[in-house]
């Protein structure tokens, strides 16, 4: 039975027609199911007796079942999703007062093995379907006008206003998935966001960032963490199939498509390992032609991590360094650490297949 959720509109038009039925019907299930949040074909009222009783034996609306649900006290939400397994995923919402953010997982568990990640730490089992991708937002979305106190953005009627794959695992290691649920949500029959509000976050798979570019160029965000080859390739191990300076140069043909003119070098900063000031003159040495913001990320602790945060002290001298050659430096809030939902910390619930980087085809 086929989900609806895997279809964009192109493939929902040729599912339908296969029953005798109009493009036009794509369209208005596409309304009902992203604009309406109804998932019962019963309650879908332009659709004609038939066509549901065809769609009720034929389709599904399949979305991940809620395992936690929890609220911080500064706002934020995470829910773990049952993917099936004994696997669950996270997903996090950030209210601020001018944008709604929601970070989303793209694989149950990771397999870079990013030294300073819980996910990294917890292994690697799947990828995730598109539909289980752009379930975190419906549900997300379903959730929070479920909530009392919460209202739509000023002058809109979204909640969720940008997006960020920067949840579980590597989106570009599930490439075609995750471009299929972006593509959704760019979509202005299904969420309709702007390239510019959503952002994929790399570790930095040049290849697949020199695809990205030509299929569905979105803003993008690199995890860089490092300011040399010998470090990185320690903890961000991806770096060994792609040093530095190739990151670099993808970076640069990725900005000639990109929706912002910008690339997002997030570095998280860690007690002693990557916080000198030498680090961070080093820092300005590699980034030098690549036009680019820097979001420094306070390391968020979790059990075991064998790592501290710089102190703040540190992580303000840094910046400064930066800051003083002209770079808009922002240093990342912590938000949802009371629940486990900040930056790094998510864990999900993984049944280890013990995959390694190697798994992945990175050569596509």
């Amino acid at each position: 039975m086929t989900n609806l959720l895997d279809l964009n509109y192109e493939r929902l038009v040729s599912f339908i027609e296969t029953f005798g039925e109009k493009p036009y019907r794509a369209k208005q299930l596409m309304h009902w199911i992203y604009k309406k949040n109804i998932i019962d074909f019963n309650k879908m009222t332009d659709i004609s007796k038939v066509f549901c009783d065809i769609l009720k034996e034929k389709a599904a609306i399949r979305l991940p079942s809620v395992m936690s649900d929890a609220i911080s006290d500064d706002g934020t939400r995470k829910w773990l999703f049952d993917v099936g397994g004994s696997n669950g995923i996270e997903t996090v919402f950030i209210p601020e007062d001018d944008r709604g953010t929601l970070c989303i997982s793209s694989q149950v568990g990771c397999a870079l093995e990013c030294t300073f990640c819980s996910t990294g730490r917890q292994g690697f089992n799947r990828n995730l379907t598109s539909a289980e991708i752009i379930g975190q937002f419906w549900l997300a979305n379903f959730f929070i006008r479920q909530q009392e106190g919460y209202n739509a953005l000023p002058n809109s009627d979204r909640i969720i206003s940008n997006v960020v794959m920067m949840g579980m695992g590597e989106p570009l290691a599930n490439y075609e998935n995750v471009v299929a649920a972006m593509k959704l949500m760019l979509d202005d029959r299904a969420y309709g966001l702007s390239r510019r509000r959503v952002t994929l976050s790399t570790s930095g798979l040049v290849n697949l960032m020199d695809r990205l570019r030509e299929d569905c160029p979105v803003a993008l965000a690199v995890s860089l963490h490092a300011s040399n080859d010998k470090l990185r390739d320690e903890i961000v191990p991806i770096n060994k199939k792609f040093p530095i300076k190739e990151l670099m140069a993808g970076c640069q043909r990725y900005l000639e498509k990109a929706p912002r003119d910008f690339v997002t070098f997030e570095y998280v900063m860690l007690d002693g390992i990557n916080d000198s000031i030498e680090d961070a003159k080093a820092l300005l040495e590699i980034v030098k032609d690549v036009p680019c913001k820097f979001n420094l990320i306070p390391f968020n602790s979790f059990p075991n991590s064998g790592y501290r945060c710089s102190s703040n002290d540190q992580i303000r001298k840094f910046r400064e360094i930066l800051v003083n050659q002209d770079y808009i430096v922002t240093i990342r809030k912590t938000r949802g650490d009371d629940i486990d939902a900040a930056c790094g910390q998510l864990a999900g619930q993984v049944v280890n297949k013990k995959y390694s980087i190697n798994k992945f085809n990175l050569n596509a």
